[in-house]
């Protein structure tokens, strides 16, 4: 699996080049896992009425330079922009031994093993997909340091998650954040302050963490399906 670090692209541009190494992988060439970040955008899944969900005039956010682009990826709306760690691994499921919801939990598990390694206690929530940390610290309230929505075509997959590192939290305010109303939103930096870890070595540590994460297709949580009806705490979503 080959990581190419990509700087900061258009979220246009991204997929694109997804899209060309998507048909690569397909036709068996070496996985890819691309990191990014993104100028400001606003992305809708495929789910139908997502755009209800941004919350913001189009003035406000033309004045705040945020594109809005819709995607296929699964899931709702979300925001990208600086400070936040994109990462789109292109990986054939069938190599891994994994379904697609084994594979989303993959994501989060490899998500939540890197932020340990960087120090910072992160879980799953049975109510969303995504990654989650107390915040601030010790107060028993959740909110979302990481979103994640994939698309898999052909047995390969597109897309992937968003980790906030040191993202301008105040861009969340224009939508509702994958659907879930007051669920918050935060990022390392607000976690963290000045002893938040740079972009470089929270890079490394999802990097490290993510093919551990793929290959433990023993671990029960990747055959475990997700239930929502099952916990009666979780929101509509």
């Amino acid at each position: 699996m080959r990581v190419e670090d990509l700087g900061t692209i258009a979220y246009r541009d991204a997929w694109a080049l997804q899209e060309r190494v998507h048909a690569e992988v397909v036709e068996g060439a070496e996985e890819r896992v691309l990191l990014v970040e993104h100028p400001p955008v606003i992305t809708f899944g495929r789910r139908p009425g997502v755009e209800r969900n941004v919350v913001a005039p189009q003035a406000l956010l033309d004045a705040r330079g945020v594109e809005t682009v819709p995607s296929d990826r699964g899931g709702d709306v979300t925001f990208h922009g600086p400070g936040q760690l994109v990462a789109y691994p292109i990986v054939r499921l069938i190599d891994h031994r994994l379904s697609v919801g084994g594979y989303v939990r993959a994501l989060e598990r490899a998500v939540i093993d890197a932020l340990a390694r960087l120090n910072v206690p992160a879980q799953k929530d049975d109510c969303a997909v995504g990654v989650w940390t107390e915040d601030p610290p010790g107060s028993g309230t959740l909110a979302k340091l990481c979103a994640i929505g994939v698309r898999v075509r052909r047995g390969v997959t597109l897309h992937g998650l968003a980790l906030n590192v040191t993202t301008d939290l105040s861009y969340f305010d224009l939508i509702i954040p994958c659907g879930l109303v007051g669920r918050p939103v935060t990022s390392l930096q607000k976690l963290l302050g000045p002893l938040a870890p740079g972009m470089a070595q929270v890079k490394q540590a999802l990097t490290d963490a993510l093919p551990e994460a793929l290959a433990r297709t023993d671990d029960a949580a990747n055959l475990r399906p997700r239930s929502h009806v099952a916990n009666p705490h979780c929101l509509p979503q």
